[in-house]
């Protein structure tokens, strides 16, 4: 098999997997890069003729890359994606064996995650104030702990602000699982408030949050506006997931429970959930299932 045939059909299979976009281009990107090397520099021109020592000699290469600097991080992502397409191959009968099985990650320490002061979402909360369509959105965030592209992908459908139980609906997306995630009393004032003014949207457009022609606000535009606002209280190396961020310690310190958290926030392995209670210095005097404002 040739490796244009290759990558083509292992980025078919991430797609048939229902993995998100984001994880099938990172995905793809990253196979790219891989076989572009092994055919530039390794003279390597189909994948049964790749070995293992081809794989370690390309890492080695991206390791020493001076114009690119990847971190131990991005090296170690880069191997995930080059398991994940030859164990993927390897199944497919192409290679005999997992090339790959062998191959190393890097040693790095993973940093703690990055999360908000209170005296910094209050600030941006306040610089948010007067775009109430950017407020809405930046209390959904802090209320509810969603991701900035489930927040992206949000319908007016899929708001309930009509029973006791208000909620928004966050829809099945790749691997992350559909669930309902409770509103409270600030997010629901926030999204009435906003869908007094929303802008008409354009025909056949159902999307919650829409740019004032009524296209739907795509998650760039959200993450410039965002980033554009914590420049603005001098915040220069927090990002939007450090809003989420923010959520899930929150919880956490007020007593909900690692297994209720991460259903809430969408993980789909309770580690991804636990490594938060690292920042956790005084153990909750109560327990609670429901979600704590901000």
């Amino acid at each position: 098999m040739n490796l244009d045939e290759s990558l083509s059909k292992f980025t078919d299979f991430l797609r048939k997997q229902n993995r998100s976009l984001s994880t099938t281009t990172a995905y793809s990107k990253d196979i790219n890069q891989l076989l572009d090397y092994l055919e530039t520099y390794e003279n390597v021109k189909n994948i049964e003729s790749i070995q293992t020592q081809n794989l370690n000699n390309y890492i080695e290469n991206i390791k020493s890359d001076k114009k690119r600097h990847y971190t131990l991080k991005t090296i170690s992502r880069k191997i995930n994606s080059m398991k994940t397409f030859f164990k993927y191959l390897n199944s497919c009968g192409v290679n005999k064996n997992d090339i790959a099985n062998s191959v190393k990650h890097p040693q790095y320490k993973v940093s703690p995650p990055s999360t908000l002061t209170k005296l910094e979402y209050s600030a941006l909360r306040d610089v948010a104030r007067s775009n109430l369509r950017l407020y809405t959105i930046v209390e959904i965030l802090l209320q509810t702990g969603i991701r900035i592209g489930e927040l992206a992908r949000i319908s007016i459908d899929d708001i309930n602000l009509e029973t006791n139980n208000k909620y928004i609906k966050i829809k099945k997306y790749g691997s992350n699982p559909e669930r309902k995630v409770d509103l409270t009393k600030q997010a629901e004032i926030a999204l009435k408030r906003y869908l007094k003014i929303r802008p008409q949207p354009k025909q056949g457009i159902n999307s919650l949050f829409v740019t004032k022609n009524g296209n739907t606000l795509l998650v760039r535009n959200i993450r410039t506006s965002i980033t554009r606002a914590l420049k603005k209280i001098g915040i220069t190396k927090s990002t939007v997931n450090d809003i989420r961020n923010t959520f899930i310690l929150y919880q956490l310190k007020n007593g909900m429970s690692i297994e209720v958290l991460g259903q809430i926030v969408g993980h789909r392995r309770l580690t991804s959930t636990k490594r938060y209670l690292q920042l956790i210095d005084i153990k909750p005097k109560r327990k609670t299932n429901k979600i704590i404002s901000l």
